[in-house]
């Protein structure tokens, strides 16, 4: 049984769950225990990043894939997750621990983003692909309508430069190196380092650029997560 604030929340959505605990999982952090929507979230990634990408695909049949990933990267984005979770009050529906309660999990953009991510997921085994996939160009319409083909968008190794920059920390420190393969065409792989991350970051690609470029956007998609 879902309480009254979710039943509203699925109004929003304009939803029916067949199943109506795959709603209330989707809400459950994970401070919760161990029936937590971090599986639905993985789900929901993944079937998120492809619709848009379709999306996207057919919307702007003249432009280069280089530009559709980074449009897709700033619509899919922990950032532009956590703005949509805030539309949707999701603060006031989701399911945490008291630990996280007191330290005001529910204004916390990372769990504001997972749990919209989650959400997808659980429409997705509620309903089916259609179903989700109409959920998500709903969700994301505004967005996809604002976005300016023509426009010049930067490369993602200047966007970290100029984050890290705004927030007075070290340039990044890249490594890159040739990978042998059993293919014809090199495969590069690239690694960054940052002092805002614990880890090293590594990406591949075709191209010694290509590689820096991918590793450059999991490092800012992994520090908007942060903030």
């Amino acid at each position: 049984m879902i309480s009254p604030r979710q039943q509203t929340l699925c109004k929003q959505l304009g939803l029916s769950f067949n199943t109506p605990d795959l709603l209330v999982q989707a809400l459950t952090h994970r401070s919760m225990g161990a029936n937590n929507n971090e599986r639905l979230e993985y789900l929901g990634d993944a079937i998120l990043s492809f619709v848009i990408a379709d999306d996207l695909f057919h919307r702007f049949p003249q432009v280069k894939e280089g530009k559709l990933s980074r449009f897709r990267a700033s619509l899919v984005k922990g950032v532009t997750l956590a703005e949509i979770g805030r539309e949707l009050n999701l603060g006031e529906v989701l399911i945490l621990g008291p630990g996280e309660l007191k330290s005001g999990g529910f204004r916390r953009e990372s769990i504001l983003a997972d749990t919209v991510e989650s959400i997808l997921g659980a429409v997705y085994l509620d309903s089916g692909l259609d179903a989700v996939k109409k959920l998500i160009l709903t969700l994301f319409d505004e967005r996809l309508n604002a976005i300016d083909a023509t426009e010049t968008v930067k490369d993602a190794k200047t966007r970290l430069q100029e984050l890290l920059q705004s927030r007075k920390q070290p340039l990044p420190i890249y490594t890159v190196k040739e990978i042998k393969t059993e293919q014809q065409e090199p495969v590069f792989e690239a690694s960054c380092q940052v002092s805002i991350l614990e880890k090293v970051i590594v990406a591949q690609g075709s191209s010694h650029r290509k590689a820096e470029q991918k590793t450059a956007e999991r490092v800012l998609t992994l520090i908007e997560g942060k903030l």
